[in-house]
């Protein structure tokens, strides 16, 4: 008996003998936004795992990338991905708590003092509760998360050194509960500002200071409209990978392979770049013209402990979640 050999295809792409579109079939590209610019280490990274889908898929598949809000704000980019109108978006738990409330857990103030103890907490049970959680919502979260670093304060008007040093002062934060609060505790005036609107809000002095971490100080060249740099270290967030879930069970398994696989790597190859980055960024933000400042850290843990901070933020969190952080940052409040 003489057998013929087939390639069981799933919308015209071969799953056994590789790669072949069908004559009628032409090559999928999935979209992929980010609020960050094209020259952040994050944009970078995943601009070449898409260019590794593409050859690994002989050109097959493909991600558009579209950078530097080009597709909306924070919060409207997030409504495409939902909508399955985009593939892909890396977003911090600071915005996307305004869906998740627990995906900001990892934010709470001065809960980390080091960036190993960040990568203990988000590889391991933290990073899985927060996980848990997006996937509940219909998102899908990769399992690495980018770093986007330690949040450090800028101002235009006076250095910040001490907790009352915040007192009245303007500072524009991501739209994010858990941010907006930490500094209402310090007795700011934060405002929620998208991030492509925040170099104008600074330079037209609607806010007179910003929090973000280093790399993004630079890219989006704060250091023109803010003169100083406290190093206050007061909380870390890093971007989820997020898909919409239905979009993704679109997705040829072999195809959902490769991209989990290089968005993996990418994550690991992005944190070694902020952290050499980090090393390199305050000599080029200080030759911008930038003072740094070295603000006392344990009077602000001192006022943040003395408010209803996190006696709220546990209650709001709940028991379990807040169980799971302390696990890794240690008692946390009162």
């Amino acid at each position: 008996m003489k057998l013929l050999r087939r390639n069981f295809t799933a919308g015209g792409i071969a799953l056994i003998t590789g790669f072949s579109i069908g004559r009628a079939q032409a090559a999928t590209t999935y979209k992929l936004a980010s609020n960050l610019p094209a020259s952040h280490p994050l944009v970078i990274r995943i601009q070449a795992a898409a260019d590794a889908l593409k050859k690994e898929t002989n050109g097959e598949f493909s991600i558009q990338i579209f950078p530097s809000s080009q597709l909306g704000g924070d919060l409207e980019v997030l409504t495409q991905l939902r909508s399955g109108a985009i593939h892909f978006f890396p977003l911090a738990g600071a915005q996307l708590s305004t869906f998740v409330p627990v995906a900001s857990l990892n934010g709470v103030g001065f809960a980390f003092s080091s960036i190993s103890d960040v990568w203990k907490a988000m590889d391991g049970d933290v990073g899985a509760l927060i996980r848990g959680a997006l996937g509940d919502s219909g998102l899908i979260a990769f399992d690495r998360c980018f770093d986007n670093g330690f949040r450090q304060v800028t101002s235009s008007v006076k250095p910040i050194e001490k907790p009352s040093d915040l007192k009245g002062v303007a500072i524009r934060v991501p739209p994010s509960p858990l941010s907006t609060s930490l500094f209402k505790a310090f007795g700011a005036a934060p405002q929620s500002i998208s991030f492509g609107e925040v170099y104008t809000a600074l330079q037209t002095k609607l806010v007179e200071a910003q929090e973000n971490p280093l790399p993004v100080i630079e890219v989006a060249k704060f250091y023109e409209v803010q003169k100083f740099l406290s190093m206050t270290n007061h909380q870390w967030d890093g971007f989820w990978m997020l898909s919409n879930n239905a979009a993704w069970q679109k997705i040829p398994k072999n195809v959902q392979g490769i991209i989990t696989k290089e968005f993996e790597q990418a994550a690991l190859a992005e944190r070694a770049d902020i952290a050499k980055l980090n090393d390199d960024l305050v000599a080029k933000l200080k030759a911008a013209g930038m003072t740094f400042v070295q603000p006392d850290i344990a009077a602000f843990r001192s006022a943040l402990s003395a408010s209803p901070f996190y006696a709220d933020w546990k209650e709001k969190f709940g028991a379990k979640a807040w169980e799971t952080l302390e696990r890794y940052s240690g008692k946390l409040g009162k």
